[in-house]
């Protein structure tokens, strides 16, 4: 991991242990303006303080843990085009503490799933309902023989569910791709509940 994203990280854990930088730095016995440049991404730490830090923050800085980094991140990524919130959830708590990146962009599947998930069943609702209404308010001003919009009515029922299957499948390989090349992810309409 490189600056910044070392530094961030570093930054991250540090605040959710509820440590200082002065406490930090004590731990890893350096100085704490050590601590404050390695978080403000001015200096790449040395071999020995990085092991230091990770002993301290309980993370593992090691190159060695993400040389497949850009394929658990295609993963994660075309896992958000299939709508199930369960494989991305168990990636990214499996490989969140190795990976600065798949810490990040996991977190943005995540967001992304949840409020695509919502979406899905506010559509299936409102879906459910439009043809029951129109059944209802339909036989007591249709005749005999006047069918047709009620046939018109449910077949156009599942039209918004593939839109938004399009959709998702379309997010998940842009941001897949995105991903590959170092360019930054972004997921349109996603609400962020996972921060």
């Amino acid at each position: 991991m490189n600056q910044p994203n070392l530094g961030l990280k570093v930054a991250e854990l540090r605040q959710q242990k509820g440590l200082t930088q002065e406490r930090l730095a004590e731990m890893c016995e350096v100085s704490a303006r050590t601590i404050q440049r390695i978080e403000s991404g001015e200096v790449d730490p040395r071999a020995y303080t990085l092991h230091c830090l990770g002993e301290a923050l309980d993370f593992d800085f090691g190159e060695e843990n993400i040389s497949n980094e850009n394929l658990w991140l295609t993963v994660l990524h075309l896992s958000s085009a299939f709508c199930l919130l369960i494989i991305p959830l168990l990636l990214w708590s499996w490989k969140k503490n190795q990976s600065y990146k798949i810490d990040q962009q996991g977190r943005q599947v995540l967001n992304f799933q949840i409020t695509m998930i919502l979406s899905l069943f506010a559509a299936a609702f409102l879906l459910m309902m439009f043809p029951a209404a129109f059944l209802l308010v339909g036989k007591t001003t249709m005749q005999a023989g006047e069918g047709f919009p009620i046939i018109l009515a449910t077949l156009c029922v599942p039209l918004p569910l593939i839109f938004l299957g399009i959709f998702c499948f379309y997010q998940g390989a842009v941001n897949a791709m995105r991903a590959l090349s170092d360019k930054p992810v972004h997921y349109a309409l996603s609400i962020p509940f996972v921060k």
